[in-house]
């Protein structure tokens, strides 16, 4: 018969069994995941810039991607649910805030407002979006398989400096140019009265929502600034060190 210390070794060693083959197969989605997200947004990049060289011109590219990108950007919620089961270590509300902005931008916005899809607004966003995606997910690919380029690395930590407010700036343009249109139609809006003695008005929605960017976009820039930081000048120091 087994002594106490044999059973709780015994039972030790399960439980890391256990924790490794979790662990294996948390890494094997999240290659897969990555990759597939990687070769998506690549798609993207492929068929906007088929689309430039073939009309000469940005309108009608995001009707001409809409599909692709409106899958790819919701299918990102996964990355939230990634954060809440503790498979990827970063918070929870920091990726939702910036995955569900996306894809409020991509349904709410450019997707239900038509007359706006032509703007210069929305093609900046989608440029930016799409060589953003790119990076951080082959940056996130190449890590988990443990031969992470370096180029890749530096892009990953220094694209964002400028590509960010970028992005942050066709985003805001974008709906400001919807706002017109919303107040026209009055487009997901609710008067009173009705039955739910509710009343919402989508335009002034906006309008929050833009002012959210203010207090917002400062967090989220300075913790990208501060995980640079971490990541290429903590590796300088080390090495400077030595």
């Amino acid at each position: 018969m087994a002594s106490m210390e044999e059973d709780g070794s015994v039972e030790e060693k399960d439980n890391n069994n256990k924790k490794r083959t979790k662990s294996a197969i948390a890494v094997a989605w999240l290659t897969f995941y990555n990759i597939a997200m990687t070769a998506g947004w690549l798609v993207l990049a492929m068929a906007m810039m088929r689309f430039y060289i073939q009309k000469g011109t940005h309108k009608g590219l995001y009707k001409s991607i809409s599909r692709t990108l409106k899958f790819f950007q919701t299918v990102a919620l996964v990355e939230v649910g990634h954060c809440a089961i503790g498979i990827v270590r970063t918070s929870v509300i920091v990726t939702g805030v910036q995955v569900c902005s996306r894809i409020f931008m991509v349904w709410f916005i450019t997707n239900s407002i038509k007359q706006i899809q032509n703007e210069e607004s929305v093609i900046l966003f989608l440029v930016v979006w799409t060589l953003t995606e790119i990076t951080r997910y082959s940056f996130y690919t190449f890590n988990l398989l443990n031969h992470l380029p370096y180029f890749i690395k530096w892009a990953r930590y220094n694209m964002f400096i400028i590509m960010y407010p970028l992005g942050v700036a066709g985003e805001l343009l974008t709906i400001y140019a919807a706002l017109p249109f919303v107040r026209k139609t009055g487009m997901l809006s609710m008067r009173l009265p009705n039955k739910y003695n509710i009343s919402f008005d989508y335009y002034y929605f906006l309008i929050i929502v833009m002012l959210s960017y203010i207090p917002l976009f400062p967090q989220l820039f300075f913790h990208m600034l501060r995980q640079r930081r971490k990541v290429l000048l903590g590796e300088i120091i080390v090495e400077k060190d030595e």
